[in-house]
């Protein structure tokens, strides 16, 4: 059975205007028999976004018509195609609690979700990893080194893997590599090997899934998929379970690296975990 599980839609701010109806349409000309739309949870109402645009994420006020309209196309493409409502959810150190009061407002809405690290924490301040390859420019000369933005990104993976964030706590880690997004114009000389093998064996431990996200392959600056080939064939060999998702923000990236997953690690379609 053929799934996408990490899609976001016209609500994501920082996205396209393309309908629910197009996404779904064109994931079902592709021949997906489940997808989830995966939107960037609101951020705790009393975090400052640090993006440039302030465009991180959903806001508030639209959550309840989000979960109507996709409620009503559940409905409508239940003889066609599986779709779940679920939240990309932002693990932000320092806010565990704030996050954790959200996932318990709005996890009963919810059939799937994913967690993620966008923001960096340094010296008091946030900032938005992902933005633009400027702004990680930005992020290395404030730091130090592209090797203390690495070392800085795998700890908060491990601390999202560890936190308590209550019984709605997303089981999925979103594309844990996601650092390697600039990595042709910032490149790491550092080996992150190790700390990447503890953090599958935290997410093994925990019995959570891995996003195997196909979007940093048409990145220009990354070229590859979060995580990249090694990371999944070991993934795969520990048996944790690879959730493929095209992290698409427009209908035409649905199927973004799909098949070099099945092709590299010899999985049959990997299919969605149900969260709950």
């Amino acid at each position: 059975m053929k799934a996408d599980g990490h899609i976001h839609s016209p609500y994501c701010p920082h996205g396209s205007k393309d309908t629910f109806e197009q996404y779904i349409e064109q994931a079902i000309r592709l021949g997906f028999h489940e997808i989830s739309f995966t939107e960037h949870a609101p951020l705790p109402e009393n975090f400052d976004d640090p993006a440039p645009t302030k465009d991180s994420a959903m806001d508030e006020n639209v959550f309840e018509s989000y979960v109507g309209d996709l409620q009503l196309l559940k409905e409508k493409y239940k003889n066609k195609i599986k779709i779940n409502i679920g939240l990309e959810v932002d693990y932000i150190i320092h806010y565990e609690e704030e996050t954790k009061e959200l996932l318990n407002k709005y996890g009963k809405f919810l059939d799937d979700s994913i967690l993620s690290v966008h923001f960096l924490h340094f010296e008091g301040s946030y900032y938005c990893l992902d933005y633009s390859v400027e702004e990680f420019g930005k992020i290395i000369s404030i730091i130090g080194t592209t090797e203390k933005v690495y070392e800085m990104y795998y700890e908060l993976i491990k601390q999202s893997i560890l936190s308590d964030l209550g019984p709605y706590k997303p089981r999925r880690i979103g594309h844990m590599t996601l650092v390697h997004k600039f990595q042709q114009k910032f490149p790491c000389k550092k080996d992150f090997s190790k700390e990447i093998y503890h953090i599958l064996d935290l997410i093994k431990e925990k019995e959570m899934a891995l996003d195997y996200n196909g979007a940093g392959i048409n990145k220009p600056f990354c070229l590859e998929p979060y995580p990249p080939d090694w990371i999944v064939k070991e993934a795969a060999k520990q048996k944790i379970p690879l959730i493929y998702g095209s992290d698409a923000h427009t209908a035409r990236d649905l199927n973004q690296g799909y098949d070099r997953l099945v092709s590299n690690v010899k999985l049959s379609s990997p299919t969605l975990l149900k969260e709950n």
